[in-house]
């Protein structure tokens, strides 16, 4: 008898090494490399599914298309996954614990089920009758829809293959083991060889899957980051505890946009879409206010308005102002205040400055630039601005301000919320049909902009 093979896997990265090592080498983590044993099997081989041998094709004799889709029954999720859920797709839904992702894939499944699909929903956290709770606060009892409580990969294939359901929901992927392998669930190596063996299964079936998992401390998906690159489309759920708003993004997706977001509200009967997030972002917006803006983003194919805030006081630290943000990049603020500084001659040094994104939403678009710097401004001269106004544009390191993509969008969807004035870039190409619905106003530097807006 062969005798098994024993390494030593780090959980963060899934770097392996013969020894045991405090430190990973790979990533820098401590205590986060643990020993794993395979046995005499062939690994490489993986989970044997009856089928076909595929053979190579000239892709000329192969049909275009991308498939034929199946509508989640929520217009929002099916917005970020570009239309559907393919056929024969391996999907994968990321977010913190409690954040919504089980919530939003049991409604899914519910409203599938109710118009006459098969879907079957494994869980390996939660039990039979704790689903059910769910289920029932959530309006999603249906007879096509199968509960399976399990988290063995050879029981769950066989159970796949009686039912030949339409849609197989994973929850979550860390729970799930193979006995091909001797390492405890949730390990580099079970998810590795899971997640494999789901993915043949799916393809080779035609039945689109989606997987939810686990994140670490720093918010990336549990499990080697091989995981996302097996996968057609890697989801994930973003939201603040203190907020009821949810976005749900999709970074990566083979079928569709990427950097595509829904919107929801979390709400008692479950995730609830949001079809207009910009009224809603701006709904409680204060008039008047100093620091107070409304920038445009493109997030995938949709505009979105949001409103800037920043708060500038006199620093009580000495020799140490606060520079803090939420919902923005940080490291980006503090390029743009060192622009202000430089270029407009703003005395900022000995300032606390802070930069907030109402709503708990999350921007990273260089075309809110010109908001955050004049949000800056208006709350360091203490000079609101007109609440009727958008401002649009990239901040260069010389202070001048840049030209962005999709400017008809962004005006478009400022004039539908009833804004009359727009600051965009100057020389910005755009359409000339605007004239009679909004005033718009070009800025060369920042300067220009504040002498527009703060005078």
């Amino acid at each position: 008898m062969q005798k098994p093979k024993r390494y030593f896997s780090c959980q963060g990265c899934g770097y392996q090494t013969p020894k045991w090592l405090g430190r990973c080498p790979d990533c820098g983590e401590w205590n986060t490399i643990i020993e794993e044993r395979i046995d005499s099997l062939d690994l490489s081989r993986g989970i044997r599914i009856g089928g076909p041998k595929t053979v190579p094709l000239p892709i000329t004799h192969i049909e275009s298309g991308e498939g034929k889709r199946l509508s989640s029954g929520i217009s929002e999720f099916d917005r970020v996954l570009g239309g559907g859920i393919v056929s024969g797709s391996l999907i994968l839904i990321g977010g913190d614990p409690g954040i919504g992702k089980s919530t939003l894939i049991l409604q899914s499944s519910g409203k599938i089920s109710k118009n006459g699909k098969t879907v079957l929903y494994i869980s390996g956290e939660e039990s039979y009758s704790q689903i059910r709770m769910r289920s029932d606060r959530l309006g999603s009892l249906s007879e096509r829809l199968f509960i399976l409580c399990e988290t063995s990969l050879e029981d769950i294939i066989t159970q796949i293959d009686n039912i030949r359901p339409s849609l197989i929901i994973i929850d979550s992927v860390q729970t799930i083991y193979t006995s091909e392998l001797q390492s405890a669930p949730g390990s580099i190596s079970q998810v590795r060889e899971v997640s494999a063996g789901l993915m043949r299964l799916s393809k080779e079936l035609g039945i689109p899957t989606i997987l939810i998992g686990h994140v670490t401390k720093d918010g990336a998906i549990a499990g080697p980051r091989v995981l996302e690159h097996m996968v057609d489309t890697v989801l994930y759920f973003e939201g603040d505890r203190g907020h009821s708003f949810r976005i749900l993004r999709a970074v990566k997706n083979r079928f569709g946009s990427t950097n595509e977001i829904g919107v929801f509200e979390m709400m008692r009967e479950g995730l609830g879409e949001v079809c207009n997030p910009s009224e809603i972002f701006l709904a409680e917006r204060p008039s008047g206010i100093p620091g107070s803006v409304v920038v445009s983003s493109i997030e995938g194919t949709r505009p979105i308005l949001v409103e800037l805030q920043s708060l500038v006081s006199t620093s009580t630290s000495f020799g140490m102002p606060r520079r803090m943000t939420t919902g923005v990049d940080h490291n980006r603020v503090a390029i743009l205040t060192a622009i202000i500084e430089k270029r407009a001659g703003f005395r900022l040094q000995g300032e606390d400055i802070f930069v907030n994104v109402a709503g708990g939403v999350k921007i990273n678009e260089p075309a809110t630039d010109l908001g955050i710097v004049v949000a800056i401004a208006s709350s360091f001269k203490n000079r609101p601005i007109d609440s009727h106004t958008i401002i649009i544009g990239e901040v260069g390191l010389g202070g001048e301000v840049r030209r962005v993509p999709q400017i008809d969008t962004r005006i478009g969807e400022g004039i539908k919320l009833g804004f009359t004035r727009c600051i965009i870039p100057k020389n910005q190409s755009r359409s000339e049909g605007y004239a009679d619905s909004v005033d718009i106003v070009e800025a060369r530097t920042i300067g220009d902009a504040f002498e527009i807006l703060l005078n």
